[in-house]
């Protein structure tokens, strides 16, 4: 059961989105209506043409999808492993994405933050709705290799990719919701993109190992830690990118679900 590609009746032209949308109605048992299939297409039709696409390596869509088994569908990679999340009107909505509980709930992203080179890499998320604490998606800590995307109640939002611990660098602007993200494309600084603002941060790299990220809490490599009950609707991991372009992309596609969806 899937959108036929290439169809005038269903607008999807991509094979890269076709195989997604197929595998993400195999795994509702459902259609997706027109538009969400258009979204998702325009999507990743757009990504390529920004030249992001092949950068990501690892990445869920976690809304437009009628299940929960539908959202955790890779839109990249490997699928991430669920630890306590249930389904449609309770932890999932199809228009905001997954909730975090704060305490428990969590995803295994699956893609180790050595998968990809030191200096050669990114993270975001997409924020539905913001968590009073703690981390929504991060790897590693005193170890090195210290990559995360959160919020602390004092430091503000963390943004930071292949850094040490004790060097977090951070921004005011960790009360919104909307695209977050980091890139490092070198060993000295980050690319951080935040409320539709770009801004770069000086920080040394530190060396990576085979932790896995999470997303909704953070993998030191001995624990799960920084438990987080905010909302996300999309998450990325890979080389680096151009965040900008992303950010447009990704806040497009969760706008147009929202349009398309009753």
């Amino acid at each position: 059961m899937s959108l036929r590609i290439n169809s005038d009746f269903n607008g999807v032209t991509d094979p890269d989105a076709g195989a997604y949308i197929a595998a993400v109605e195999a795994a509702d048992g459902q259609l997706l209506e027109f538009a969400v299939g258009k979204a998702i297409n325009d999507f990743v039709v757009g990504c390529k043409a920004d030249g992001i696409w092949n950068a990501i390596k690892a990445s869920c869509i976690l809304a437009g999808a009628r299940t929960l088994s539908g959202a955790l569908t890779p839109l990249a990679g490997t699928a991430p492993t669920n630890n306590g999340f249930i389904g449609i009107g309770t932890d999932y909505d199809r228009k905001t994405g997954l909730v975090g509980n704060g305490s428990t709930k969590y995803l295994n992203s699956n893609r180790a933050n050595n998968a990809d080179p030191q200096d050669n890499a990114h993270i975001s998320c997409y924020i539905s709705s913001i968590t009073t604490n703690n981390v929504y998606i991060g790897c590693n800590q005193s170890a090195g290799g210290f990559s995360a995307i959160s919020r602390n109640l004092n430091a503000g939002l963390i943004l930071q990719t292949r850094g040490p611990d004790n060097a977090i660098p951070t921004v005011n602007s960790h009360l919104t919701t909307g695209f977050k993200g980091a890139s490092r494309s070198g060993a000295s600084t980050i690319i951080r993109r935040f409320d539709g603002s770009t801004t770069t941060a000086s920080l040394s790299s530190t060396a990576t190992n085979a932790t896995t990220y999470f997303v909704f809490a953070q993998n030191t490599g001995s624990g799960t830690v920084g438990f987080n009950n905010g909302r996300i609707a999309f998450y990325s991991i890979g080389e680096s990118l151009d965040l900008a372009k992303l950010d447009a992309r990704v806040t497009a596609l969760i706008n147009a679900f929202g349009a398309a969806i009753p």
